[in-house]
């Protein structure tokens, strides 16, 4: 079995600053994660002008327009971050909110997957248009039911993975639903599957190794309090997560029962009879 692919999930946690997002970058790489990936957003594509004139305190100003605009980072800004993330040796990767996002991504960037945010799932013609683009892409299915989620597997033509989700941020415990990761696995055999993960903690990743998975994503940050409403569900112990997730790797071995050179003096010290395979 490869090792898990693990994706840091910067996302929004940058809070539109630049030196904040190579700091993020910084600490997936020195963690040992494979890759880094955020998002990108046409504000006025996502959201209706109603939503943004609502008012909304933030560090950004008073409505909800200006703390959209505020945590935005530019296609520039994208294209310096991606280069930085090269630099570390890490694979840079985007989720687009929307078409206009998608089209600034292929016209400007040369990400290594395009990933399928849960919101954007069940968006035929966004999907469709991805396909266009000829990248592998990384599917998460969260908020979801099964039918649309066999429907965007049909669609897509180059499904890299697929990470089983569930779309609250944090999430709680008896709705993160684990074994839907097996779920996928024999659903999907000709897929990777894994998990994206919402939860505060690192038990739900550990337990997604522990079941397989080939990939993971988590969201990432320097400090829970900052501002920002992914903070809350997102990791600070980054190397510690990494350390532990490479050792389950490493325990679960390849299923087959061998008798270990390290067993072997053992036995013979410990057993006086061993006969039980003989007629």
């Amino acid at each position: 079995m490869s090792e898990v692919y693990i994706i840091a999930e910067v996302g929004i946690n940058h809070n539109g600053d630049v030196q904040l997002a190579k700091e993020l970058i910084d600490l997936a790489h020195d963690s040992g994660c494979d890759a880094v990936k955020f998002q990108k957003r046409d504000i006025d594509s996502v959201y209706s002008k109603e939503e943004l004139d609502t008012p909304r305190e933030s560090p950004f100003g008073t409505t909800t327009r200006q703390q959209k605009e505020g945590i935005e980072l530019s296609i520039e800004e994208y294209k310096e971050l991606e280069s930085y993330t090269e630099s570390k040796g890490l694979d840079f990767i985007v989720s687009c909110w929307d078409m206009v996002s998608l089209e600034l991504v292929e016209e400007h960037l040369d990400v290594k997957y395009h990933k399928v945010a849960s919101a954007m799932a069940t968006d035929r013609g966004f999907l469709e248009a991805l396909n266009n683009s000829g990248r592998p892409v990384i599917l998460s299915v969260g908020m979801c039911t099964q039918e649309e989620v066999d429907a965007a597997v049909d669609i897509l033509d180059d499904v890299e993975y697929i990470l089983a989700c569930t779309s609250t941020y944090p999430t709680k415990e008896d709705e993160i639903n684990l074994n839907y990761i097996t779920t996928l696995m024999d659903k999907y055999p000709h897929l990777k599957v894994g998990f994206s993960n919402h939860y505060n903690g690192l038990a739900a990743l550990m337990g997604a190794t522990a079941l397989g998975s080939e990939c993971l994503e988590f969201h990432i940050t320097k400090d829970r309090t900052m501002y920002g409403s992914d903070q809350v569900a997102s990791i600070e112990s980054v190397h510690d997560l990494l350390v532990n997730l490479r050792k389950i790797e490493l325990m679960l071995g390849d299923g087959e029962k061998v008798v270990y050179d390290s067993e072997k003096p053992i036995a013979s010290k410990l057993r006086k009879v061993n006969d039980i395979c003989q007629n």
